[in-house]
């Protein structure tokens, strides 16, 4: 076989290593860590996305899918500063369990069968470039039902079945051994060897990845690490079994080993079976936000007559009008997928510029200008979707929070964040009376030394609403851990405050039957603590069970059974001290918390030199980038606020485009209100906004040059007030209007 097995003496030698403090990476995968399809060394090497940027890059930044996808956190997946952190103790806690995150984080690296050891160290520099062109664009299927895939058994990636039904999640996927590269479009006109392919538009296609199961606790542990409502799993609870016998071999992946469930929570929702053509039978309160987005980018249908449904795709690589490379001749397509793949993960950016910059990253350094560019330019489209989530209304005492994405409210890799309501409460006389929900300094001690960070204030705070998943260890399983030779004193989490180990493996394998702890051990958490994060619209139960993606307690948002939905949206009780007038509501988002980084770093043993830095390095990061500084995903007020004396100037009026020799004027009207800041020009790329340039109040007019012949562009022009009268654009101190009518040309 391409993958090499290992025996029941390699898994029990990695617990002995555990036992004595040693980390020695693994150069085989564990079969309790394989999974199924595609295995290295099966389709030959992936090709570099420098030779892609050949013909998809560097003419045009607002479409073009090289620039957009080198700003995602896809293409920096393996310098990712949080994922080498977590993998350095993902490999203490399972050795050889890095495996499993290697390969979704460097697709290339992983396939060539760099990801041993496991800890990876056997990566090679262009391996940093994480999820790149040829992962997707040669992607089949794993049900084989369009283009054949390369598996072969024991690794084929669906139940076998007829017809069969793919196998979903934590990377597993099924590449096509050819040269031609697979895509979405019938007639595209490339030179290279190409396919169509009907899978690129299917939400499988991203559920490849976005579902992450465990299939080390999903084989091993009592309850497979799923929720008590789901389906019974095949596992063999036997170490070193052959890999015929594990739970990824037998069961549909959202069944064991809960970590994320994103395009669960998708599927389990109404809007993964919406067409976007009926948009106008969705909810109200749903017209708005994300889904409104996808609507006005797209129209409807696919351009080739193809129902679009809200989809990944539709959501996350809208539809944009622009040229899919840099080829005389290349039609401007109207339904070109940008490719930037956002998330809501707005600091990532932010810390890898530093690591690069002081020379920490694990991996991937020597960024260029582009790639830094890119990096700065995805961060703000992070920022622009968090403010597409969610809506918040005050009626009253209570406060609605709508979740109008198509997953959970907040979702994906759920270690770290979390998203809250702060609200601060003010009497007659503008005078602070209480704040709920704080966000500030907390003082906490770093390597024995004092020091202020930034964190929620009050965890406990009854009048503090936050939104999140816990995830943790069961008795039971901590029992079975300390049979495997797992060592008792094991720490299992932190004083937040102090650092001072505050429970231990022993603890908790000493409690009661049916107890848990919560931990950020993912590799080997084994049970849901806490997830009261907000469904999406329509979200099933029946469905939802299922797939392990329940909230929990399931009895939250409407508790309903069968095929009942629950609420897409949370309305939260506000508690006004005496004597408030008014207050500011808001909705917060926050992506890798003080708690988590704490944890990474208390956590490092330092046994696995190659890693042992990395906890060190991340909170160093993040101390010198804000701390992750919390974005404010929605506002809203509660009471009889005072007016601002800072006004909101009106939108630029009858925008138009006149193309020349590799240059485009625009012209427009002033807005009214009138702005005292100036104009601000943007490519839009469907609701996206990337800023261009700035000209003065009174300037109506801006010539966008040295663009690329033959190449059409995209723009809106935004109005801004200068609130704080300093002369420079500061988001969040001044106020910027919404945007022009939105035109396109093509340079001469």
């Amino acid at each position: 076989m391409p993958r090499r097995h290992t025996i029941f003496s390699t898994t029990v030698s990695a617990v002995i290593a555990l036992a004595a403090g040693a980390t020695l990476a693994a150069t085989v995968v564990p079969n309790e860590v394989q999974q199924p399809g595609t295995q290295p060394g099966q389709v030959g090497t992936l090709e570099t996305p420098d030779k892609c940027d050949n013909c998809h890059g560097n003419y045009n930044r607002a479409v073009e899918p090289a620039f957009n996808w080198r700003g995602s956190m896809m293409a920096n997946a393996g310098r990712d500063p949080i994922f080498w952190a977590t993998l350095a103790i993902a490999e203490q806690d399972f050795d050889g369990a890095g495996d499993l995150c290697i390969r979704c984080h460097s697709t290339a690296g992983w396939q060539a069968g760099r990801s041993t050891p496991t800890d990876g160290s056997g990566l090679a520099a262009g391996d940093a470039d994480g999820v790149e062109c040829e992962a997707c664009h040669k992607s089949t299927n794993t049900d084989d039902s369009e283009h054949q895939g390369a598996q072969s058994a024991p690794f084929v990636a669906n139940d076998e079945q007829n017809p069969p039904t793919g196998y979903y999640g934590s990377g597993m996927l099924s590449l096509y051994p050819g040269s031609a590269k697979l895509g979405p479009y019938s007639d595209a006109e490339a030179r290279h060897q190409f396919l169509p392919s009907k899978f690129h538009r299917r939400v499988e296609y991203c559920g490849s990845c976005h579902d992450v199961s465990n299939p080390v606790v999903g084989d091993l542990a009592i309850g497979a690490g799923k929720q008590p409502t789901g389906d019974p799993v095949v596992q063999s609870r036997t170490p070193g079994s052959a890999v015929s016998t594990k739970a990824a071999f037998n069961n549909l992946p959202f069944r064991y080993g809960v970590v994320e469930r994103t395009w669960s929570e998708f599927m389990s929702g109404a809007l993964s079976r919406t067409r976007v053509a009926d948009y106008a039978s969705l909810p109200v309160d749903l017209k708005a936000g994300a889904v409104k987005a996808a609507f006005d980018s797209s129209g409807g249908d696919y351009k080739d007559g193809t129902a679009r449904f809200f989809s990944c795709q539709t959501c996350h690589m809208r539809a944009v009008t622009g040229q899919g490379c840099n080829k005389a001749g290349v039609a401007t397509r109207t339904d070109l997928p940008l490719h930037d793949m956002t998330g809501g993960n707005a600091w990532a950016a932010d810390a890898i510029r530093h690591q690069n910059g002081v020379g920490t990253l694990r991996l991937g350094g020597g960024l260029t200008s582009v790639q830094l560019d890119a990096l700065t330019a995805g961060k703000v489209r992070a920022q622009q979707q968090l403010q597409l989530a969610a809506t918040l209304q005050v009626n009253g005492n209570v406060v609605r929070v709508t979740n109008l994405t198509g997953h959970k409210l907040i979702s994906g890799y759920p270690e770290g964040r979390r998203m809250w309501l702060n609200v601060r409460w003010f009497d007659a006389s503008n005078q602070l009376l209480r704040e709920d929900g704080e966000y500030g300094p907390i003082t906490v001690t770093i390597d024995g030394a004092s020091r202020s960070v930034s964190s929620l204030k009050r965890l406990d705070d009854p009048n503090t609403k936050v939104y999140e998943a816990h995830y943790g260890m069961t008795q039971a399983w901590a029992n079975q851990l300390l049979d495997l030779g797992y060592p008792p004193e094991l720490v299992l989490s932190f004083d937040r405050v102090t650092g001072v180990a505050d429970y231990r493996l022993w603890e908790l394998a000493a409690q009661p039957a049916g107890t848990s702890h919560e931990t950020f051990h993912f590799v080997l958490n084994d049970t849901v603590i806490k997830d009261n994060r907000i469904p999406p619209y329509g979200f099933v139960y029946e469905e939802a069970r299922k797939r392990n993606a329940l909230p929990v307690p399931a009895t939250q948002y409407g508790s309903p059974s069968g095929t009942g939905a629950y609420r897409h949206y949370d309305d939260v009780a506000l508690n006004p001290p005496a004597g408030a007038a008014y207050a500011y509501v808001r909705l917060m988002y926050q992506s890798t918390s003080w708690e988590y980084v704490q944890f990474l770093k208390l956590a490092n043993t330092k046994s696995n030199a190659f890693l042992a830095a990395e906890g060190d390095n991340l909170l160093d990061t993040w101390l010198a980038t804000g701390m992750a500084e919390p974005n404010v995903m929605a506002a809203a007020t509660w009471g009889a606020a005072p007016t601002t004396t800072c006004t909101t100037p009106g939108s630029p009026v009858s925008l138009a485009a006149t193309p020349a020799k590799r240059a485009i004027t625009l012209k427009w009207l002033a807005s009214n209100p009138a702005p005292t800041g100036g104009y601000r020009v943007h490519y839009d790329q469907s609701g996206k906004l990337v800023y261009r340039a700035s000209v003065g109040p009174n300037v109506l007019s801006y010539k966008d040059g040295g663009l690329s012949s033959r190449v059409s562009y995209t723009y809106v022009v935004t109005a801004w007030t200068d609130c704080n009268g300093n002369g420079s654009f500061d988001a969040g101190a001044d106020v910027e209007g919404v945007p022009s009518n939105r035109v396109t040309a093509t340079a001469q």
